[in-house]
């Protein structure tokens, strides 16, 4: 006799199938959530590392702003520094020619001249005083011209002025330039 085999064995069959589906879906639906969370993770540690690697470099960022600041406050420091050594050089550059042209200016003063005023703004004397005559005016005039020193005088102003009946005296201001002789034989 013919063996039937009367049970349902494709309805469990199916049924197998149908339950090994769905713990592979379950298996699958695990995996999957566990690497979404894993990458939710991973992308959050990586944010987190990169907003500490940005408040790093704003910090940075800030600290360099001071020092930036402190360089410029130096170098301008060190600009006026620089400043006031070229005047306190050029001054004592200048200092035994001051007293040279004060020489000079007491050689050329001829009897019966008196100075009154004298000022010096940059390489112009400018020179006030009172003569006897105004032949001692002109005496000055030609040994300013014949000094070293100083070069080109220009009278500006003469005024005769007489204190009483018997003294007259002559009133005057001048220009002249202050110059430098030149070199020879290693001193002025």
């Amino acid at each position: 006799m013919a063996r039937i085999n009367l049970l349902p064995w494709r309805e469990q069959l199916r049924e197998e199938r149908k339950k090994r589906f769905l713990m592979a879906l379950a298996g699958v639906l695990v995996i999957g959530i566990g690497v979404v969370l894993l990458a939710d993770q991973y992308i959050s540690s990586a944010i987190s590392h990169q907003d500490a690697r940005n408040q790093f470099i704003k910090a940075e960022v800030v600290q360099i702003d001071k020092r930036i600041k402190e360089i410029s406050e130096l170098r301008a420091r060190r600009k006026q520094l620089l400043e006031r050594m070229k005047i306190i050089q050029d001054l004592q550059g200048n200092r035994p020619i001051i007293g040279r042209i004060f020489d000079q200016l007491a050689r050329t003063l001829p009897d019966g001249v008196y100075f009154s005023e004298v000022k010096m703004a940059g390489n112009l004397i400018s020179i006030a005083g009172a003569a006897e005559s105004n032949n001692r005016v002109s005496d000055l005039l030609r040994n300013l011209e014949a000094s070293d020193w100083l070069e080109a005088p220009s009278l500006t102003e003469v005024k005769a002025t007489t204190a009483g009946a018997v003294d007259q005296a002559n009133t005057f201001r001048l220009t002249v330039l202050q110059t430098q002789p030149a070199i020879e034989g290693g001193k002025p």
